[in-house]
């Protein structure tokens, strides 16, 4: 014999059901919204490293373009001394030592390295992840390799020695074996003086060269500073 459902058990059944399918569901959304609440606060406290790290890579910036504009100087005061032109002979230890001078690229990129190891896509504004992305994986490594890598920025390497050889004979040094000033009139021969007009040339359009570079990459900086503060607000 069947046995017949009545309705308020149907409807029992029913209740009990939907409470469960709420219950889960629930359950669910509270967990989506916890994770997607951790995601955010992840978010937030990436871009602040990334934000801290971008004001700290523009002071290094910086520091190395008055390195550069520095070594512009110490050609311009060589050239002078070369072609007899009045110089500051008190100054030549300084120019001296900026002439050849080299520079590293450094980068603050632990929170960028955070981001890559959590996921690039945590980063939920499209426009904002695609320019961190090139901010470091282009920008920051092209300026890397420029400093540290490209031959023609690697002065001391390059023309130091080079320079030695025609030019320390005409260098004075005090008791302690610095560099004091130079002595004139400087006497070489023509391919000599050429050969150190070139170099110095060399150097100083070099310097430039990279100087222009620095300049775009801190906009790009400045630029991006702006936006994730404005994704913090």
């Amino acid at each position: 014999m069947k046995k017949i459902i009545s309705i308020d058990a149907i409807k029992k059944f029913g209740f009990e059901f939907l409470s469960i399918f709420i219950g889960v569901f629930a359950a669910f959304a509270l967990d989506s919204w916890n994770e997607t609440r951790k995601d955010k606060y992840v978010e937030i406290k990436i871009l602040s490293e990334i934000n801290n790290g971008l004001r700290q890579d523009i002071q290094d910036m910086e520091l190395n373009m008055l390195g550069h504009k520095q070594g512009i100087e110490a050609t311009t005061f060589f050239q002078k001394a070369i072609l007899s032109l009045p110089i500051n002979h008190d100054s030549t230890n300084v120019y001296y030592f900026r002439l050849f001078r080299d520079f590293i690229s450094t980068q603050n990129s632990s929170g960028y390295q955070t981001l890559k190891s959590k996921g690039l896509e945590i980063i939920d504004n499209d426009s904002l992840r695609s320019q961190i992305l090139s901010l470091y994986e282009n920008d920051y490594n092209s300026i890397r390799k420029l400093e540290e890598e490209y031959s023609e920025l690697q002065f001391h390497k390059n023309y130091y020695a080079k320079f030695n050889d025609s030019f320390a004979e005409h260098l004075t040094f005090d008791s302690k074996g610095v560099v004091k000033g130079i002595n004139s009139p400087i006497v070489l021969t023509t391919k000599q003086k050429n050969i150190l007009l070139l170099d110095l040339y060399r150097i100083k359009r070099n310097r430039m060269f990279v100087l222009n570079i620095y300049e775009d990459i801190i906009v790009k900086i400045k630029a991006l500073h702006k936006n994730i503060e404005e994704e913090l607000q």
